[in-house]
């Protein structure tokens, strides 16, 4: 079991806000002092660029930026480190492979199944793709539950189908997809279809092994998992891998370079060009660190815990909607609502007055709220350090919310 009161001391912004109710970690978790130090441990120790260098300070950065590419492989039970190819977050690694893989296979009615629950980043950059190269975009409904229509992807799925782009956890709802099942019956259908996987709201939060969901490629940022801003991960099968071309050019992605021609890196360092963000690469290992130490089994936990208590709090509010399945088996710590009347940017903003954030708008899922009919909707996500308390104080918030604008 979790203890909020010393996983609270790990985090140093309690000290100095010590009234904070922090709900918007879906967008930007906390960092704990662990994280913290790592990343001043970098700056302040051993300062120096990766690779390039052969003296002492320089091999120390190599050494531990590579060391983080290995717990990256452990966390996700990846096949090797060679698959792992830091990025700066989900919507670049997604990026990449669009560009990457899809400008290579897609073209004219070829086709591409995604859901109306994607976070924009993993939506826009296969519409502008099919837009670009011809190709199809299928785009798969839910239920009024907020579950996805299995029953329909696996209708749309043809031979033409090159991949599926798909959410593992919906950024706006909270639901957790059933991806091992899903990716076994469109393969069965189809077994040429790749699958890309959105994970940036999975990884933090439950347990995940790409090799047992069967995945193709796997994407999700560091920021979100108490790491730091700028480092994110692409995870692809290696044989997928080295048959993309490069996606940015530049330094360390090559092996050699003369007048006419260049020969390309092995991945992953094909699809790292340029310095990297070493820092944040050094404070995602201090982050996976401290979430092995926690336990992903016990994060899990806290979070249905949490997530079941609030629900029972909120629906009894009176003009208070929530979307998203009451079903705390295959729901995240996102806990999604509008209040009949208010506008959601004004719930936000008296909530901030009680040192409450919460996040408002559409949560780059516009599409999916344009199918809710919903121009906007406040979003309370709960991660490992948020207690029941925090609920409560929420709750009293949207009474207060309510009592303001009666």
């Amino acid at each position: 079991m979790i203890s909020i009161i010393q996983i609270k001391k790990d985090f140093p912004i309690f000290s100095t806000h010590p009234e904070l109710v922090y709900l918007d970690s879906a967008a930007m978790s906390l960092k704990p002092k662990q994280v913290i130090d790592a990343v001043n441990g970098y700056y302040s120790e051993y300062s120096a660029n990766v690779f390039r260098g052969i003296y002492a300070l320089s091999e120390k950065a190599t050494a531990e930026y590579e060391k983080v590419r290995n717990k990256v492989a452990i966390f996700i039970n990846a096949h090797s480190q060679k698959e792992i190819i830091f990025v700066r977050n989900t919507t670049e690694a997604i990026n990449l492979v669009a560009y990457s893989w899809g400008e290579k296979n897609i073209g004219k009615q070829t086709e591409i199944i995604t859901t109306i629950m994607e976070h924009h980043s993993n939506f826009i950059p296969w519409q502008q793709l099919c837009l670009k190269k011809g190709g199809i975009l299928k785009v798969i409904s839910i239920d009024e539950t907020g579950v996805l229509d299995e029953g329909q992807l696996e209708r749309v799925v043809t031979k033409d189908t090159r991949l599926l782009a798909i959410t593992y956890v919906s950024n706006a709802l909270g639901t957790i997809n059933p991806l091992k099942k899903i990716i076994r019956g469109v393969k069965r259908k189809n077994p040429h279809i790749l699958v890309l996987v959105d994970a940036a709201q999975a990884v933090p939060h439950l347990p995940v092994d790409v090799q047992d969901l069967g995945c193709d490629f796997f994407t999700f940022s560091g920021q979100k998992m108490l790491g730091p801003t700028g480092a994110g991960i692409l995870w692809g099968k290696y044989e997928i891998l080295k048959n993309m071309p490069p996606f940015l050019y530049g330094g360390e992605m090559m092996k050699e370079v003369y007048l006419d021609k260049t020969v390309f890196s092995d991945p992953p360092h094909r699809f790292e060009a340029g310095t990297p963000h070493i820092a944040g690469v050094i404070g995602l290992g201090a982050a996976i660190d401290y979430l092995n130490n926690v336990g992903m089994d016990n994060i899990r936990s806290h979070e249905q815990d949490l997530i079941s208590y609030a629900i029972g709090k909120l629906e009894k509010i009176k003009g208070l909607t929530l979307y998203g399945s009451k079903n705390i088996k295959i729901r995240s710590g996102v806990l999604t609502f509008s209040i009949k009347g208010i506008h959601p940017h004004d719930i936000a903003q008296i909530l901030d007055e009680g040192h409450i954030c919460v996040r408002s708008g559409h949560h780059c899922a516009m599409p999916l709220h344009i199918y809710l009919k919903q121009q906007a909707t406040v979003r309370a996500t709960f991660y490992l350090y948020n207690s029941k308390q925090d609920v409560d104080r929420l709750v009293a918030g949207v009474e207060r919310v309510i009592k303001l604008f009666s």
